[in-house]
């Protein structure tokens, strides 16, 4: 199967740009924002205008309550689904998105880890009574390379790797698959990049347009059926847990340094072909991601 992913940091410029990649290569666009899936959880995510989709069919948008815990080998299964049905239609998948974790677990052969709810309810256990810092530090001690990759604050995915060493006494970071960069599609990948002031700028604009549009409200709303999971998003978590004094900056704060992450983990996948979102040539990326 041909398939063509768009990727890069939040607020780099993708939604705008995948949407006329989509008409120039007759592709649907298969969302890999792994909180793009709750339903509800609208301004916070930045998801495709209802014009948008109209003008192109989106995949994997509000497919979930904000209730549910989705897993890495979940989203896998949805996305690949999401991918043959569109190839039926003699179609091109396009995969737009900055969740690098998720890109490479739809894209690429690598082994999921089994999971263990009771495992994972005692670290949750830990967090609440802890702190996700703590837990992390106890990462640092059992796999320093994974530790590296995963923020101090980001509980879910320090979980996840202290689930994987405790079931299978092995560090996270020893899964060698993850170094492999290769795909079980005849895939072409275009990543988008900005001056990092020009980045940082549009990251500013855009949590002043989410805060204004209600962004506090809807977590509120949302905020008695958040699974823990959609509780870790980006400007959610800051909502939950921020004075309002200072919840911009601390929203501000936290997605300049998700984006920082974002693009360290693209950069070392060789298969991107790096473009300008600044001055972006729409016939020159579709012409790339047609191969």
């Amino acid at each position: 199967m041909r398939v063509a992913a768009l990727v890069g940091p939040t607020a780099v410029g993708k939604t705008e740009l995948s949407v006329a990649l989509a008409d120039r290569l007759d592709a649907e666009i298969v969302s890999i924002d792994s909180m793009q899936i709750y339903e509800g959880m609208d301004i916070g995510t930045a998801k495709a205008s209802s014009d948008q989709r109209e003008r192109v069919p989106h995949h994997l948008l509000d497919i979930r309550l904000p209730g549910y815990e989705i897993t890495v080998a979940e989203f896998q299964t949805l996305a690949r689904a999401a991918m043959e049905r569109i190839h039926s239609r003699f179609r091109m998948p396009l995969l737009v998105g900055g969740s690098g974790l998720y890109f490479r677990a739809v894209v690429d052969n690598l082994e999921i880890p089994a999971r263990s709810q009771e495992v994972r309810d005692e670290l949750e256990a830990r967090v609440d009574e802890e702190g996700p810092e703590a837990l992390h530090e106890r990462l640092v001690e059992l796999d320093p390379k994974a530790a590296a990759r995963i923020e101090p604050g980001n509980a879910r995915r320090t979980i996840r790797a202290l689930e994987v060493i405790e079931l299978t006494g092995k560090p996270f970071s020893d899964n060698d698959s993850w170094d492999r960069y290769e795909s079980i599609y005849d895939l072409q990948v275009a990543g988008l990049t900005r001056d990092r002031a020009d980045l940082y700028a549009r990251i500013e604009r855009r949590v002043d347009r989410m805060l204004e549009a209600g962004l506090v409200e809807e977590v509120r709303r949302l905020e008695p059926h958040m699974s823990r999971t959609a509780r870790q998003a980006l400007g959610y978590r800051q909502v939950l847990e921020s004075a309002p004094e200072t919840l911009r900056d601390d929203i501000v704060r936290a997605t300049k340094r998700f984006a920082r992450r974002q693009e360290s983990w693209f950069r070392s996948d060789p298969r991107i072909r790096w473009f300008d979102a600044g001055d972006p040539d729409v016939e020159k990326i579709a012409d790339y991601l047609e191969g």
